[in-house]
């Protein structure tokens, strides 16, 4: 059994309920290894750190046990997944400026952002695997495990909203 350390964000069915209310049940559902965040009124936030065999058994169990206390809450993110270079310095144990000469140096190989502006954004996913990959870092494999997970929870989330057929036409202009 490894350790996975995760957090997932909900929408509650009401948005005017009081997000304290579902404490109670959320521990009784099996949330009992959550640090449960209820500070903006119609959302909910649980910081987890699960033992599973997986990161997708980790996420997925913690996912149904939140369903099984609030049934119609929709989750609406996984993290972590999009960062900035001072996530992964803390994820990672060094320091902000250690990435940015990092990045800096490395230009034709490192993960491209998703936003690029004063604050450029990356798939957190992406940069561990660089990091392994052409800097030879010993990235814990659970966190990168559940870096891979979130990731694609977030984009199976977001793909319900796609158009199909502009999603086929997109795909045949990027990929042929």
């Amino acid at each position: 059994m490894q350790e996975y350390e995760f957090t997932l964000k909900f929408k509650l069915p009401n948005p005017d309920a009081n997000p304290d209310m579902y404490i109670n049940s959320l521990y009784e559902s099996g949330c009992d290894d959550a640090i449960i965040g209820v500070g903006i009124r119609g959302f909910i936030g649980l910081n987890f750190i699960r033992q599973a065999s997986s990161a997708y058994e980790a996420m997925s169990s913690a996912i149904k046990d939140v369903r099984k206390a609030i049934p119609q809450a929709e989750l609406t993110e996984a993290l972590p997944d999009l960062v900035g270079i001072t996530d992964v310095a803390e994820l990672i144990g060094c320091s902000r400026q250690n990435i940015q000469k990092l990045l800096s140096k490395s230009n034709s190989t490192f993960p491209v952002a998703v936003y690029v502006g004063s604050q450029s954004v990356w798939h957190l996913s992406e940069i561990l695997t660089w990091l392994t990959k052409y800097k030879h870092y010993n990235i814990d494999q659970s966190l990168l495990e559940i870096a891979k997970t979130t990731r694609t929870i977030n984009f199976t989330k977001e793909s319900k909203n796609l158009d199909p057929e502009m999603q086929k036409q997109f795909q045949e202009l990027v990929f042929n």
